[in-house]
């Protein structure tokens, strides 16, 4: 009768690596593809502007993970000097549903979403992609990044922010940290233009900006919309061969609440690619696209994993029930 809470420094310190969550993510998406999770779609609120609240629940049976995730994305943050994403996740036990840990989720959130993209990637890109390209050098780019280094040799970035002092900061720790040709550009369309894999992880809007315009995605590219479609003009989406998602439902749920309108048609979620259901890139020349929307199926898989490391290493706070 007593839960674990963790801080965002102790799931930090159980420091589990990119290559392990990449692994859970798969086997969880797999067990998604063959029907055997229960992954409802989010519940929203939207408190204020561009801001959102969402509830999301998971159980993943192979995993003895269930829980939930209440997490807020409120981009006004920044000029408060606070984070812009911010949450908890609830784990529970699987057999008692007696609530186990209570962890701060700002880590868990944002390596399992560079983990979808790099999952997604390893069944819609070429397998030789090795120049990346970079929309928005936040946090989302460096663990996008950093997962998708876990699939692919990249030999460079490109990376683009309406605040060109955070491109070059990401580029510069790019360039120490591991000698890739990293740059700074100017322009959005340099960092989508040519490249292999482009990653847009902006802010999230209900109205697109269209700042990608038809003709910049390259042949053979790969798109990860971590921002859903904000970045992308109807027309550019349009010549995209395949649209994929990490949950058709929850993409209908969005839509119908005014998000996503006049998107292509979806060819395949994640868990039809990681259980073979459906197939992922099939020619070379392809323009491939995956839109994932975020799923608590990756945030209970990761958490489970930070339990009960943290256990095993004494970290967090025991607190009675």
């Amino acid at each position: 009768m007593r839960l674990l809470y963790l801080s965002d420094a102790d799931v930090r310190a159980v420091g589990l690596p990119m290559a392990e969550i990449l692994r859970a993510l798969e086997a969880a998406f797999r067990e998604k593809g063959e029907g055997r999770t229960e992954v409802p779609p989010k519940a929203a609120i939207h408190p204020a502007p561009e801001a959102l609240l969402h509830a999301m629940p998971a159980w993943l049976p192979a995993q003895r993970a269930a829980g939930v995730k209440w997490v807020a994305a409120f981009p006004g943050n920044r000029s408060r000097r606070l984070p812009a994403v911010s949450g908890l996740i609830v784990l529970n036990d699987a057999e008692t549903g007696l609530p186990v840990a209570v962890m701060d989720a700002r880590w868990i959130t944002a390596q399992r979403t560079g983990a979808a993209t790099a999952l997604a990637a390893k069944f819609l890109a070429r397998p030789e992609s090795g120049m990346v390209g970079l929309l928005g050098c936040g946090v989302q780019a460096r663990s996008n990044l950093e997962a998708l280094r876990e699939v692919f040799s990249i030999t460079g970035v490109r990376a683009f922010d309406r605040h060109p002092e955070r491109a070059e900061a990401l580029a510069s720790e790019m360039r120490e940290s591991s000698g890739v040709d990293a740059a700074a550009v100017a322009e959005p369309r340099s960092a989508v233009a040519g490249l292999d894999i482009v990653v847009t992880a902006g802010a999230i809007s209900r109205r697109p900006h269209g700042t990608i315009q038809p003709g910049w995605l390259a042949e053979g590219a790969f798109a990860s919309l971590v921002d859903f479609d904000s970045f992308w003009s109807r027309e550019a989406l349009r010549e995209v061969d395949k649209f994929c998602t990490d949950d058709s439902e929850q993409l209908a749920r969005f839509q119908e609440m005014g998000f996503f309108q006049g998107i292509p048609s979806v060819h395949a979620d994640l868990g039809e690619l990681a259980a073979g259901r459906k197939p992922g890139r099939e020619v070379a020349r392809e323009r491939t696209v995956a839109c994932n929307l975020g799923l608590a199926l990756g945030d209970m898989a990761s958490a489970a994993l930070v339990y009960r490391r943290a256990v095993e290493r004494g970290l967090g706070s025991w607190l009675p029930l």
